[in-house]
This record gives C-alpha cells, structure tokens and sequence, in this order.
C-alpha cells in the first residue's frame, strides 16, 4: 500500500511539471539564474542552495522529468551534458590536477536524483556538479 501511495504521488508530481516547472521556467527566462554556459541544447546555472562550495546544475533545455523518461534518442544529449563537465570543472577550478606527479588534488562529485526513492526534488533531469574544499553540507 506504501509503494502504491509513493507511486501515485510520484505520478502526480510528473503530471505537474509541464506548466509549472521551475527550469523550464528558467531556460524560458521567466526566472532568474546565475548562469554559467548555455548552447542550443544545454543550460548550466549554479544551485540556489549549495551543497558544496561550488555547485552548479546542468539542465537539458528539453523538459526530460528524470533520468528514467530517457531513451536512445537522448543519448547524444546525454554524452554532451557528461563532456561538458570536465570543462566546467576545470573553470571553475575544482578539476583534479597533481596526478602526473603522483599527488593528486582538487576533484569534483557528480550526482543524478531520480525518482522519489533518489530525493529527486524538481521533475527536470539535471546533474549535479559539486567541488571544492571539504566539508560539504551532507544530502538529506
């Protein structure tokens, strides 16, 4: 009975997202972001409540609600938004160096919630890039 009320919870949060999600209400400009990177595709804008001290998502522009309404046909997307990490990472100075002479620094996290289950919060696929020195906030 539990699995059935959080699945229909789950499918409720889904039939929202198309008028009143808050990325796609970002990517339209109707709410303001820091953004970072932005192509045709592709929008990258720091995280409001940072986990880390850097911490920025990356959104696909097209409303995907979560990594599981993902098919073949988003593979391209999906291999961009994974390339583009090294590069933000290395901008904003948290990508890993030292390891050429054996003492390796720096480094990042990368996170996908999805689902409930996976304390996915806003029912827009997007991945987490987190960095920086430690401590962290620790995820809910």
């Amino acid at each position: 009975r539990l699995k059935a009320l959080k699945m229909q919870k789950h499918q409720e949060v889904i039939k929202m997202i198309d008028r009143d999600c808050i990325f796609c209400k970002i990517v339209k400009k109707e709410l303001p972001s820091t953004l970072v990177f932005e192509n045709e595709r592709i929008m990258v804008f720091k995280d409001i409540h940072p986990a880390a001290p850097v911490h920025l998502l990356i959104i696909p522009k097209k409303h995907i609600p979560t990594l599981s309404h993902c098919s073949e046909d988003d593979a391209a997307l999906l291999g961009e938004m994974m390339a583009l990490i090294p590069k933000l990472a290395r901008e904003e100075g948290i990508a890993v160096s030292g390891t050429e002479t054996g003492t390796p620094q720096g480094g990042f996290r990368v996170v996908v919630n999805t689902g409930p289950d996976g304390k996915q919060d806003v029912y827009h696929m997007h991945i987490h890039l987190m960095g920086g020195p430690r401590p962290w906030k620790t995820p809910n």
